[in-house]
């Protein structure tokens, strides 16, 4: 009886264990894999800048009341200036990603790759 009950559990946990990984991503704390959410972004074209491609789309969409203004503790806290930004890349990417964020508002394809254009090219402060 032992013998059934073990080996039962150890089904169980093996298909919790399948289920459980068989999302893309990694753990190495940049979204990894398939940008953390299945969206493929189109990196052609010039490299992103943060003044003129990201700054405007996080300032616009994040940046607001209830959201990640001056002094917010929701997810990766504040995103008002470049070095909060910085510091949230990796929450932030397979959040764009999967369409999670913004909350309330939709990224167009166009603005979600250049947040995860200019995250995976190192974040630069440009």
């Amino acid at each position: 009886m032992k013998k059934v009950i073990l080996v039962v559990l150890t089904i169980a946990c093996s298909v919790t264990f399948i289920i459980g990984c068989s999302k893309g991503g990694s753990s190495d704390g940049d979204g990894g894999g398939n940008n953390g959410g299945g969206f493929t972004p189109d990196c052609s074209g010039p490299a992103k800048s943060f003044a003129t491609d990201v700054n405007p789309i996080i300032q616009t969409f994040c940046n607001q009341p209830n959201c990640h203004n001056t002094g917010s503790g929701n997810g990766p806290g504040a995103l008002t200036k470049y070095i909060e930004v910085f510091d949230a890349r990796a929450r932030i990417k397979p959040q764009i990603a999967a369409g999670l964020m913004p909350q309330n508002n939709t990224l167009t394809p166009a603005q979600k790759s250049a947040i995860i254009c200019w995250i995976d090219a190192g974040a630069p402060n440009n």
